[in-house]
């Protein structure tokens, strides 16, 4: 019987690693017999017919992904070395601004709060707009963010104008629209 792979200078974990089974590591009929010849052997050599044999991988996604890119632009806001509220400044000035309307909005002014809630959304577009690194404000792509941050805080804007009582803005049609929807 001759001496398998491991005698011919490789080692079972490097076997292993190059994605062959122990059934081919040891000879397909079980004799023990690779293709090195012995001790003699070099490991090239003896490992030659292993590296053309290599694993093919497959072309379907993952069934569990094990990480995740992180979106365009969300990296830090500052250096790796600057506290973490330093860091994140500009999902820290939303917030803030977006906490400000909230109270005005719980001591009761609701247009003022709800307005300053809808700027805050305006502000957080305008900062993924022109700021290259955003830090958690970054949630999709850039254009993404962009977008759904700017149409819902158009929204909130306008909706907190055309609230009843005595609206700041008033548009004709959708009022005609609700009179005939209600009619």
């Amino acid at each position: 019987m001759g001496a398998g792979v491991s005698g011919a200078g490789v080692s079972g974990a490097e076997v292993s690693r190059a994605g062959v089974s122990g059934a081919e590591a040891s000879g397909a009929d079980g004799t023990g017999a690779g293709t090195g010849t012995g001790a003699g052997d070099s490991g090239a050599k003896g490992f030659g017919a292993f590296s053309a044999r290599k694993r093919r991988g497959t072309r379907r996604f993952p069934l569990w992904t094990r990480d995740t890119a992180r979106p365009e632009g969300g990296g830090r806001a500052a250096s790796a070395d600057a506290p973490v509220p330093a860091r994140q400044w500009p999902l820290i000035a939303v917030l803030v601004v977006t906490g400000l309307g909230l109270l005005l909005t719980a001591f009761g002014l609701f247009r003022v709060g709800t307005i300053l809630v809808g700027v805050a959304l305006l502000g957080g577009a305008a900062l993924r707009w022109a700021l290259p690194s955003v830090g958690m404000l970054a949630v999709r792509s850039r254009f993404t963010d962009m977008i759904t941050y700017g149409v819902l805080g158009l929204a909130i804007v306008l909706l907190a104008m055309m609230a009843q009582p005595s609206p700041w803005l008033k548009i004709p049609f959708l009022q005609d629209t609700l009179h005939f929807t209600l009619r």
